[in-house]
């Protein structure tokens, strides 16, 4: 359960406000002055501090610094009233993670909350490199584990290139562990107390991810009503990781290749140049070379890119570490939820050493977390782990409808395929009005409905069998109707 402190001056905002976050999961402690929250943090850290501006005593920024002097890492979100002030942008540049104008809605404080808390986590789990015991690798936090000769390639190149300033280019399939390898060069290098800002290239609609990656001036554009810091101004003097760069789209790949050789940046419709002393490493799992050919990526931008290169070996490759890896994710899911580990029986090592893992790392790990979920304590054995993966099952497994296919059987009609039937349906019932779009929200939110229903509605564990935060959870559930939103004044 993360703990949240929120200092505010604002007795009834305290009140409110925690207990809404309470309903939410979350545990909550409260201050009311700066010096109050500064005693708090010292006592025991939280995993998070909500913190008004303007207090009486020494002001929120003030608090912050003295906060994160005592604890490194620590996320903080500032509260603020008064938009658009130099106040709150001056509080980013000093280390907040963001900021958040009042009155606000619950479900944008929520997103705000669950990206806060991820970002702490990264700051504060080391990734432990080449662990010799999985099972010890488990209680470090996150770990690349893995004693196969590709990897042992991939921890000498991290080893080499971890202390330089050099752009490093993390390349390799989905799932494979292309984050994990970007938190290990970074809290390796010299930069490792100052900030890691992951910006995710898919994940951030097309037209908000250069106002998100080099922020904008007031008045920039229909809605801008005050100036915003960009991702990349945030991270000053630290460390920012592109993910999916391969993705990116031309007029910001421009401004990345200007970054990347004059250290500068320009916000939204601003015309001061703004210094950046950032560190960028980049990752994805595309055909680069073949982007540079179709004219999706610039040529001068992939030359930038690959100055350094790490390449990951996908699971197929790696001769001998499913075994170790399964062990260490079964030690770390059953500690995170609390759970005793049943293990693994030799058969179910040998079922999952023989599956090609087309998802990688990522599959793995969220086959066994199903498996371990639905284990009632006995060991898992390869009953278990195939339904787990999808092979030889019925249902919905693995991605697909009916288990894993023989290579020779063909693909059942829509009529057949409840999945594919469903996606045709919504596909009718929207073509040609943003079809794909419609597909993915009637997927999720029937997938969301579902967890929910196995779990009895209780989103702590729906959100941890979908592989989702909470707070990450709870906005979905809000964007798609499942509850009522309220607002904080």
């Amino acid at each position: 359960m993360a703990q949240i402190l929120i200092v505010d001056d604002d007795a009834q905002l305290r009140q409110s406000f925690g207990k809404i976050l309470e309903g939410e999961g979350f545990e909550i402690r409260a201050a009311s002055s700066g010096e109050a929250g500064v005693a708090e943090v010292k006592a025991a850290a939280p995993d998070l501090v909500i913190m008004d501006v303007r207090m009486p005593g020494i002001t929120g920024i003030q608090a912050m610094q003295q906060m994160r002097a005592v604890c490194q890492g620590l996320p903080v979100i500032i509260m603020t009233a008064y938009g658009g002030t130099e106040t709150a942008i001056e509080a980013t540049k000093l280390g907040a993670f963001d900021y958040i104008l009042k009155p606000f809605d619950i479900p944008d404080i929520l997103r705000l909350i669950g990206q806060a808390l991820t970002a702490g986590r990264l700051a504060r789990a080391r990734v432990s490199i080449a662990p010799e015991d999985s099972h010890d690798a488990a209680t470090q936090g996150d770990a690349l584990v893995g004693q196969s000769r590709a990897m042992q390639e991939v921890f000498k190149a991290i080893g080499r290139a971890a202390p330089t300033e050099a752009l490093v280019l993390i390349r390799g399939e989905s799932g494979t562990g292309k984050e994990l390898v970007a938190r290990a060069l970074w809290q390796h290098s010299s930069r490792a107390d100052k900030p890691f800002v992951v910006i995710n290239c898919v994940a951030i609609p097309e037209t908000l991810l250069e106002s998100e990656l080099f922020g904008y001036e007031k008045g920039a554009f229909t809605g801008a009503g005050s100036r915003r810091v960009g991702k990349i101004e945030q991270a000053q003097r630290g460390t920012v990781f592109l993910d999916e760069i391969g993705d990116m789209p031309m007029n910001v790949q421009a401004k990345i290749l200007r970054l990347l050789q004059e250290k500068q940046i320009e916000r939204l419709g601003g015309r001061e140049t703004i210094p950046v002393d950032v560190r960028i490493l980049a990752a994805t799992n595309r055909d680069l070379e073949a982007a540079v050919a179709d004219g999706r990526l610039r040529e001068d931008l992939y030359y930038r890119l690959k100055v350094v290169t790490v390449t990951l070996p996908p699971l197929r490759e790696r001769e001998g570490d499913v075994p170790r890896l399964a062990n260490h994710f079964l030690a770390r899911l059953a500690r995170e939820m609390d759970m005793q580990s049943p293990g693994l029986t030799p058969e179910a090592l040998d079922l999952l050493s023989a599956h090609p893992w087309p998802g990688n790392v990522r599959e793995l790990g969220n086959a066994l977390q199903k498996a371990l979920i639905f284990s009632r304590g006995c060991p898992i054995g390869p009953e278990e782990m195939r339904q787990a993966i999808g092979v030889g099952g019925s249902g919905v497994h693995g991605g697909h409808v009916g288990g894993q296919r023989n290579q020779q059987e063909q693909a059942p009609a829509a009529g057949d395929d409840p999945l594919r039937a469903f996606i045709r349906r919504a596909l009718m019932d929207h073509a040609g009005n943003a079809a794909f779009e419609h597909v993915l929200d009637a997927v999720a939110k029937s997938t969301i409905a579902e967890a929910l229903e196995i779990t009895g509605g209780n989103r702590t564990r729906a959100a941890k069998l979908l592989g989702l935060s909470r707070p990450t959870l709870i906005a979905k559930i809000e964007k798609y109707g499942l509850k009522l939103i309220t607002q904080v004044q």
